[in-house]
């Protein structure tokens, strides 16, 4: 069901502004999505980002955003090291923003626009990092049932 929510169109455009946005930063998104979600958000969204291995970057500066289609759920959690220097508002800010995009049913819009506002603070907090920089975690959107 949630990898039915996307069309191949859109699953590319959002993998696009992932690598558009890391291309700028040492920091790493990923996006997970899911046609449910079973209990509270927050705690699912923690325990996709451990199943991912997103705490495993370098600086901890992983992004997930998490999805929850048919429950109209989502998140955005970021590693320790990103929290430690965005404003305390930050995600919240980003999360409005989507949430009236995804209110007129513009959810790869939403995840887009969510993706390049979080990977302008991780270029300003994680630069690219030249040759040395290396691509931690995929960019391919991962699907749950």
């Amino acid at each position: 069901m949630a990898e039915k929510i996307f069309s191949t169109a859109d699953r590319e455009a959002i993998v696009n502004a992932i690598r558009s946005a890391e291309v700028s930063t040492s920091g790493e998104i990923q996006v997970h999505i899911e046609s449910r979600c079973k209990g509270e958000v927050l705690d699912r969204a923690v325990q996709v980002f451990d199943t991912l291995k997103m705490h495993q970057t370098e600086d901890r500066n992983g992004v997930l955003f998490y999805l929850a289609v048919v429950d109209h759920r989502f998140a955005i959690l970021g590693d320790k090291g990103i929290n430690e220097v965005v404003p305390d508002d930050f995600w919240e800010k980003i999360k409005d923003h989507m949430t009236g995009l995804f209110k007129q049913g513009q959810f790869t819009q939403g995840l887009i626009d969510g993706i390049q506002m979080a990977g302008k603070q991780l270029g300003k907090h994680f630069p690219y990092q030249g040759d040395s920089d290396i691509n931690e975690l995929p960019d391919e959107i991962s699907f749950g049932s």
